[in-house]
């Protein structure tokens, strides 16, 4: 049996023949519960309980009442721990009964973490619908891909009508737009039915600029003399933090438990300032250890631009990791500037040798593992990593942030010839690392990512100005005619732009690169991942490397060795030393030349078999 959701501190819980109203607000006199209707308003005072606690219980209400909290006799505020907002962040919050689904695939227990091939995508723009309903009714298509994980980016309660999610306000509410709690059930549900993990990607660094009211009654959920780039730092560590830690531990809890997701990626974790003697990080994962059933497979994923590789390290179960992986930024920019040539913001730390940044995440995890960065004016970055297992380190070649962090949003197939994207592609999916990719990729969707939001009132004119100021600092965007091309964020024109067009991936160009992208998933399927399990660490070695071209060797948990030929340059390069030969995988253009130099833009595959 699944596990039930636990009782939680934090918001309104269907009891009996009521419901009992938790809320907590330090810095208030008085909380009075405000249930509404259609009507009236009815309100109840609530009894303060200590150390900022108010709480009542209400009987003969039940799922879909809807209310709110008043503070001091003045504001009405939604539930910080609301259920669902059925009016967005503003609006009424609504009582939602846990166990009111009935889940068809209640025997689902996960996959193991060496079987991860992620599907990055927005529900807002994956497609038409923008739903949960309408994610769920691509799910075959993702299955027929060969994907066996969706990554959705955030879906917590966010202001407006659009946004990337990054700007939640209240982080255990599904977002009105893409559907009620229950169609993000059914979507997890049918999920599971087709074999598919799915991940969400959640947000414990910052609030959003608007729709948060706990600087109104919780202030102490901040620490004003720290600050992130997106505002306020959250209080992991101060005084009356221990609500605080609690609330974002609950809320990773509730997200795997009571909605059933295989795992969460945490972002950008290296905003949160928390001097504890026990991190948060590290307190979550330990907590959730606990919370999930025994036999259940929970992938708990980082983003961390510090590369701190000590939150991957391997536990006593080294089957069960604190962290299973890392997001590997240092491998798309690797990339990126080999395919590319852009070398600008922190590209220009990989811009002096991109293959060789390139071969030490392919074999080592990261690139700057505690070495001089040039982007952070010598300052030392990361960690050493060779010692932990390859599946920690999740490589992609576009995600959210790199497509849509672009001036224009553009893809990597609107930036770098066929030959040059293809090459990279074969790298990437046939790596022992799980590969990440971002939803439209697979058929070179022509439509861009742009960053988009609803942001209400002033922050609308600030948000257009720090978007056209962020690209002031580089050369294509040093005039103020050229700033005023950037889309503009705030416009609905600028969403629509990004939902993806799905019938172009029938077009025949198109269809050959989702029919290769297919190829690729087929032969990691069946001839990678099953020899991932046990793989020893350091498995990679560098066998040979000339600029942009290089040999790599792994040994996989079988015994078997895996090879890899490859330039990525549109040069070509001397062919490596004579390699041991083993059955060829996959090739992609000639590996080698007439003259015996190696062609650009080649990749080879081959497997050697233990002895």
């Amino acid at each position: 049996m699944m596990p039930g959701p636990a009782r939680a501190c934090f918001g309104a819980h269907i009891e009996g023949t009521g419901v009992r109203f938790r809320f907590w607000a330090p810095d208030c006199r008085c909380v009075a519960l405000s249930i509404e209707s259609a009507v009236d308003i009815t309100e109840y005072a609530l009894e303060k309980r200590g150390d900022g606690w108010c709480e009542r219980f209400i009987d003969g209400i039940g799922a879909g009442t809807r209310y709110r909290f008043r503070i001091d006799g003045d504001l009405r505020v939604p539930d910080a721990a609301s259920r669902f907002q059925p009016d967005d962040v503003h609006g009424a919050s609504e009582v939602i009964d846990p166990g009111a689904y009935g889940w068809r695939c209640s025997d689902w227990r996960g996959r193991p973490w060496e079987e991860a091939v992620i599907y990055e995508l927005h529900v807002g723009t994956f497609t038409p619908e923008g739903s949960f309903d309408g994610v769920r009714g691509r799910l075959d298509k993702l299955v027929d891909l060969g994907v066996t994980a969706i990554e959705l980016m955030p879906v917590a309660d966010f202001p407006g009508a659009r946004g990337w999610g990054y700007d939640g306000a209240l982080l255990y509410a599904p977002d009105a737009r893409y559907g009620r709690p229950d169609d993000l059930k059914a979507l997890i549900d049918a999920a599971h039915g087709h074999g598919l993990m799915v991940l969400l990607d959640v947000v414990y660094n910052h609030f959003g600029p608007e729709g948060n009211y706990l600087n109104v009654y919780a202030k102490r959920f901040f620490n004003p003399e720290r600050q992130t780039p997106w505002g306020a730092a959250i209080n992991f560590d101060g005084p009356g933090s221990r609500w605080v830690r609690e609330f974002f531990i609950e809320n990773a809890i509730f997200w795997l438990n009571e909605y059933r997701f295989d795992g969460l990626r945490l972002d950008a974790v290296h905003a949160i300032d928390d001097r504890s003697p026990q991190h948060i990080l590290e307190a979550m994962a330990e907590r959730v250890d606990a919370a999930v059933g025994g036999d259940r497979q929970v992938h708990l994923i980082l983003e961390n631009d510090d590369n701190q590789a000590h939150y991957l390290r391997r536990c006593a179960n080294p089957s069960s990791p604190r962290y299973v992986a890392q997001w590997n930024d240092d491998c798309h920019h690797a990339f990126h500037v080999l395919l590319t040539g852009e070398c600008d913001g922190y590209y220009a730390d990989f811009a002096d040798d991109p293959g060789r940044h390139l071969a030490r995440c392919l074999t080592e995890g990261f690139a700057y593992q505690g070495d001089a960065s040039r982007f952070r004016q010598g300052a030392p970055r990361g960690e050493p990593s060779r010692e932990l297992p390859l599946t920690a380190f999740i490589n992609c070649l576009q995600n959210h942030d790199q497509v849509g962090n672009r001036a224009f949003g553009e893809r990597l197939s609107a930036l770098v010839e066929p030959a040059a994207l293809r090459a990279a592609v074969a790298v990437l999916l046939l790596s022992p690392s799980p590969p990440l990719l971002f939803m439209g990729e697979e058929w070179a969707a022509p439509e861009p990512f742009l960053f988009f939001c609803d942001l209400g009132g002033d922050l609308q004119q600030a948000v257009r100005e720090g978007r056209r100021r962020e690209f002031s600092r580089f050369p294509a965007f040093g005039d103020a005619e050229a700033r005023a091309r950037i889309p503009d964020p705030t416009a609905e024109a600028t969403f629509r732009a990004s939902v993806l067009d799905w019938p172009r991936r029938e077009d025949a160009d198109h269809r050959a690169m989702l029919d290769y992208y297919r190829q690729l998933l087929r032969l990691r399927r069946e001839e990678i991942a099953p020899r991932l399990r046990g793989m020893p660490a350091p498995a990679g070695v560098v066998r040979w490397r000339d600029g942009t071209a290089l040999v790599l060797e792994w040994c996989l948990g079988d015994g078997a060795r895996l090879c890899l030929g490859a330039n990525l340059g549109p040069k070509a390069k001397p062919s490596p030393p004579p390699q041991p030969s083993g059955r060829e995988l996959f090739q992609c253009a000639a590996a080698t030349e007439e003259t015996g130099r190696l062609a650009p833009w080649s990749v080879a595959w081959t497997l050697i078999e233990p002895v």
